[in-house]
């Protein structure tokens, strides 16, 4: 009995010892001057996959290893997990397979691994889709009960060289509709290889997200939400116009129109009607929007009172130029510095109506005030610059060297 006093007070930081339910995860780009006020998915991934037991279900865009760079760990430990006997599966988009393929050949030589590739565009219900979509989510959950989600696809620059952000969700339930995005999609693939038809889970309706404060889960296209999973592309406007004093987005590009250049109203008319009762909009883009029509359509918000949007620009590698990177590819969102939402869509036409896509939303006050520093600190960096209404912007390194290629 005389233990009972010590034990009472320990119960209190034992209680605190809990891992979070949910945790955001910051990729910080090297050689710039952003600090890094979270863990970072270089060691939390590594982490994840040592301690699976029996699955591991990977989704992405593509797949980009290089050895001895950012992502060896995670590659590590995936294969010490396949030859421990963990049943890993991966499936990636047909898009992007030439960005994926060699690091795939490592993937597909480790034993208890199977790799799918899905053509997501071929998923076609009938007119009211363009055939555009993609595989655009990056997500993975781990013996079904450990998800992660976010910016970051699974490739060496989003943990070196890119402005990341991620939730690692503890919680079973949020990690079952993950299972249940994963499991439908790995079917489809199937399907899709077999010639059969994806049956559409919902042709005109909406499923409605299982609110709650602590965090719940929507995702895109709708016609193909498994049951539970909200529709993201009617919940995003619906954030917006909860909003009374203040909405701060960072997103790698703002353009509110589709892949055939048609307008795409959804999130933009949210936005400027959430400008016209007051509420102060603060919109960071990365300088690939610099590029037109798009950076015409940000300049028109710019013209809005309580409407401010910077571009940001980071400097190159000290090594030279690197595709695909030194950028910010996060996509967030806080609203009123109470609601958190990360995600892995950027803000275009296309991609809440017909790319494979999940978002995160949370209520949680921690949550939310880290999403607000983190935009804080880019906000105010020395890379964000004001953009003006009729100051066309120069070219970017970027646009110099793509050579007409998609880099997203």
């Amino acid at each position: 009995m005389r233990f009972l006093p010590i034990l009472t007070l320990l119960l209190p930081a034992l209680a605190w010892a809990e891992p979070a339910q949910f945790e955001l995860l910051y990729s910080q780009p090297v050689e710039t001057d952003l600090s890094q006020p979270l863990r970072s998915p270089e060691k939390a991934w590594p982490e994840l996959f040592a301690a699976a037991k029996k699955t591991i279900d990977i989704e992405e865009f593509y797949l980009a290893h290089q050895p001895a760079e950012a992502l060896q760990a995670s590659m590590d430990a995936l294969a010490h997990a396949a030859q421990r006997g963990v049943h890993i599966r991966v499936l990636v988009e047909k898009k992007f397979w030439h960005q994926s393929e060699p690091t795939a050949k490592i993937v597909q030589s480790w034993p208890n691994t199977e790799l799918r590739v899905l053509d997501w565009s071929k998923l076609d219900p009938g007119p009211q889709r363009k055939g555009g979509g993609i595989i655009h989510a990056k997500f993975f959950i781990v013996d079904g009960q450990i998800g992660y989600l976010g910016s970051q696809n699974f490739d060496w620059r989003s943990l070196k060289h890119i402005h990341e952000l991620g939730v690692l969700s503890r919680s079973a339930h949020i990690s079952a509709q993950l299972q249940g995005i994963f499991d439908h999609d790995w079917q489809a693939q199937a399907l899709q290889a077999a010639g059969k038809p994806v049956p559409v889970l919902h042709a005109n309706d909406r499923p409605e997200p299982e609110r709650n404060d602590s965090g719940y889960l929507v995702a895109s296209p709708h016609e193909w939400l498994p049951a539970g999973v909200g529709d993201s592309e009617s919940e995003l406007p619906h954030l917006i116009d909860t909003a009374k004093k203040r909405i701060q987005i960072q997103v790698l590009k703002y353009v509110p129109l589709d892949h055939a250049q048609h307008f795409y109203p959804v999130i933009d008319n949210a936005i400027r009607a959430a400008a016209a009762r007051g509420v102060e909009v603060q919109l960071l883009v990365s300088d690939w929007n610099s590029d037109m029509p798009g950076q015409k359509w940000l300049q028109s918000l710019t013209v809005l009172p309580h409407v401010e949007v910077r571009m940001v620009t980071l400097p190159q590698a000290k090594s030279g130029y690197i595709p695909f990177a030194r950028t910010v590819h996060s996509k967030y969102m806080v609203v009123d510095d109470a609601v958190l939402w990360v995600g892995t869509s950027n803000w275009e036409g296309g991609y809440l109506s017909e790319s494979r896509n999940v978002e995160f939303i949370s209520h949680e006050a921690e949550l939310a005030k880290q999403g607000v520093a983190l935009h804080q600190q880019l906000w105010l960096s020395p890379y964000a610059h004001k953009l003006l209404p009729n100051v066309d912007l120069p070219r970017t390194k970027r646009e110099e060297v793509k050579e007409g290629r998609s880099e997203k």
